[in-house]
């Protein structure tokens, strides 16, 4: 795990080393062990490293194997990078590293840029091909690690966090009205390729992107997640199909073990943390280190879930830490949470995620997560309702959605209104397009493929990075995601959601993990604003940066600030934090 950037000119101009140093620098928390740039003319390369596999300096990046011709900057984990390399030796390559960025740099010149299908693992490069002249940004299937993209005039940069690329200049920072739309409507997510800002887009997952020499470039979508089912797959038993999640759920952990590093569990005590740890402890792990997380209590919900994970830490005799956050340090803890997203995001979890990395980083390098069952698996309410929808673009739409066009035009100011249901009009187009038949298949397709992308795995990676923390996501392996993808919904929206996870679970997991309430991170004080959150919200929304902005209507801004409570979107999140989260995020990010 590190961070990459880059800059290609197709101009006649070199590559400018002082931008690529500015971004390096902003990357420090993601790689602090080593940094380094690798400059070819009109390209140069750029990456900070944290070291998790082959501790030494022969797998320093950017890594150049001049008898190839090729050079590269890495960003994840190969998973099966040995047995990559020892097909690769087969056929008469040879290393001079011990890690996976070489087995990638020989993978792509033994077999082209088919090679990423044969890589699991999380993983964004840039391949420079000094023959041709061309460059290769490449992103993994699930968009795990993130790829932003600033193009100007005669020039492409890019760079693991969109922070960085501001520090190397010229970037439009103006607000995209169609992204803002997005961001208001569909729950702060904002699918690839756009972003908040005008001058910054994204290399959007399972993509290969061939840039040549001149700038011009052609994508290629490797890997698509196909619902398709057979009669025999329609005919599988329950008990079958569990067989089969548990056999690829336990394939899928034991692939991320692989770390010449300690690996940890982040523990919140539900049913996808609490198997991640079962099944290591079950492949012989002891001594585990998991940590857990939780805030005060307000307006009667409660901050904490650690019964559960204290079950799960006694059952499997972890080596367990209560993180406790007083409301005092979340609140002070918020500014480093804003110059940690690389886009604004508004899940309470953000400042969970950031302040539970902040400690697992002193014990551990490399953490799994339960991150992408949900999704994956039909955990959400939305699910069982749409068995059987005969809208199902509607019937999405009403559940998740935050509000709709015509309520978001009386709230924006008609400046930054887009000009169509950019929103709407995008689920319409990723449900109809082919693959996914039935309206639950549909929904999990959209959410596994689009929202997890832009809302939990983005949330996950930049709150770990923040202090150099590698995050893995078990339930993100793609041979686990499409043997999901072939089971029936019935066998997933049943029993309230994620049946034929819970029956796994209950094969190996206490019962009372497996029927308690769906949880989430509870952050109370950023649902029910109130005292010195409030007075930081009323102070960014009131600011003459916000007021010159002017993207929101002064009337909805102030009846918000009156009564903090009243407006909750249909998923339970504050109107009024996600309204000030995108201005504090401006604020810090693209003044």
């Amino acid at each position: 795990m590190c961070g990459i950037c880059g800059e290609l000119n197709f101009d006649g101009r070199m590559a400018d080393v002082g931008a690529i140093s500015r971004m390096n620098d902003a990357m420090a928390p993601r790689g602090p062990d080593a940094s380094g740039v690798l400059a070819r003319g009109r390209v140069a390369l750029g990456h900070r490293r944290l070291m998790i596999l082959d501790l030494s300096s022969r797998s320093e990046q950017p890594m150049a194997d001049p008898d190839l011709g090729l050079a590269i900057a890495f960003n994840g984990c190969i998973y099966n990078f040995r047995e990559l390399r020892a097909d690769l030796v087969g056929m008469g390559y040879r290393f001079f590293s011990d890690g996976d960025t070489e087995v990638i740099l020989k993978a792509w010149h033994a077999w082209g840029p088919d090679c990423v299908k044969r890589f699991h693992g999380m993983f964004a490069f840039a391949i420079h091909e000094r023959e041709t002249g061309r460059v290769a940004l490449v992103r993994d299937r699930f968009g795990i690690k993130p790829l932003y993209l600033a193009e100007t005039p005669g020039r492409l940069r890019f760079s693991s966090s969109l922070p960085a690329l501001l520090k190397a200049g010229d970037i439009d920072t103006s607000v995209d009205p169609a992204a803002l739309h997005h961001y208001m409507s569909f729950h702060a997510v904002v699918p690839a390729p756009r972003t908040i800002l005008k001058g910054v887009r994204k290399l959007p997952p399972a993509t290969i992107r061939i840039i040549e020499a001149d700038g011009t470039f052609r994508d290629e979508v490797y890997w698509r997640l196909d619902f398709g089912r057979g009669a025999d797959e329609e005919r599988v038993s329950s008990e079958e199909w569990q067989d089969r999640v548990l056999a690829s759920l336990r394939k899928a952990v034991e692939r991320r073990i692989v770390a010449d590093v300690p690996v940890g569990v982040l523990l919140s005590g539900g049913v996808d943390s609490s198997l991640i740890v079962a099944l290591l402890a079950e492949a012989g792990q002891t001594g585990l280190k998991t940590f857990s997380v939780g805030f005060e209590s307000v307006g009667g919900m409660e901050g904490d879930e650690f019964r559960y994970s204290d079950i799960i830490a006694d059952r499997y005799q972890t080596d367990h830490t209560r993180i406790f956050v007083p409301s005092s340090d979340m609140i002070a803890a918020l500014p480093g949470v804003f110059a940690a997203q690389s886009e604004p995001m508004v899940s309470y979890d953000n400042v969970g995620f950031y302040l539970l990395s902040k400690e697992v980083a002193k014990h551990v390098t490399v953490v799994q997560s339960g991150q992408g069952a949900d999704e994956v698996f039909a955990g959400y309410h939305w699910y069982p309702p749409l068995a059987g929808a005969n809208d199902p673009v509607g019937d999405y739409a009403r559940v998740f959605f935050d509000r709709d066009h015509a309520t978001l035009a009386g709230q924006l100011s008609p400046e930054f209104m887009a000009d169509r249901d950019e929103s709407l009009a995008f689920i319409a187009a990723h449900m109809g397009e082919a693959g996914a038949e039935e309206a639950v298949d549909k929904a999990l397709r959209l959410d596994s493929t689009v929202m997890l992308v832009d809302d939990p795995v983005k949330r996950v990676d930049n709150m770990t990075m923040a202090f150099g923390l590698e995050a893995r996501v078990p339930f993100l392996d793609h041979e686990l995601v499409e043997l999901a993808a072939r089971i029936p919904p019935r066998h997933k929206v049943d029993a309230g959601g994620k049946k034929v996870l819970k029956d796994v679970a209950r094969r190996i997991l206490p019962a009372e993990i497996i029927d308690r309430k769906k949880g989430y991170f509870p952050v109370p004080a950023l649902k029910y604003i109130e005292g010195e959150v409030l007075e930081m919200v009323r102070d960014a929304l009131s600011s003459q940066a916000a007021r010159e902005r002017g993207i929101f209507r002064p009337g909805y801004v102030q009846q918000l600030i009156d009564d903090p409570k009243a407006a909750i979107t249909p998923l339970g999140g504050s109107e009024l934090w996600q309204v000030a989260t995108l201005e504090m995020w401006l604020q810090a990010q693209a003044a």
